[in-house]
């Protein structure tokens, strides 16, 4: 069988630069790169170690499906101290779609709404 390794994750926006803000605003996101796909912009991130692009679509491109939908879900981000983590991404304004819980012990979980309805869990795990 074939070695596989994680790679990037591709996200496409109507506004590819207001979404990277958020990532890099709220997220720690690094800009890398601002590229030209064609007519789109795409811009390279490094979001937690992890490569990601954001591709610019055009105006009047369907948004993506409200939860539950088949596919990807949403994306994991680990932090050191949730609490800390999600007051400050409140006091930034960033609307919390599952507020901080702990559904089992040793594992503390939120949910925040990222531009483009992209959702992103925010857990703390020991």
């Amino acid at each position: 069988m074939a070695d596989f390794a994680f790679d990037h994750i591709h996200l496409r926006s109507p506004d590819a630069e207001a979404a990277a803000a958020f990532y890099v605003d709220n997220l720690g996101a690094e800009i890398r790169d601002r590229v030209m796909n064609g007519d789109a912009l795409r811009v390279v991130m490094n979001l937690g170690g992890v490569a990601m692009f954001i591709e610019q679509v055009p105006a009047g491109t369907p948004p993506a499906p409200m939860p539950p939908h088949q596919g990807i879900e949403h994306v994991g981000l680990r932090v050191a101290d949730l609490a800390a983590t999600a007051a400050s991404l409140k006091a930034k304004g960033v609307r919390f779609t599952v507020e901080p819980k702990s559904p089992k012990p040793g594992l503390s979980i939120a949910f925040i709404a990222a531009p483009d309805g992209v959702t992103v869990e925010l857990l703390q795990r020991g």
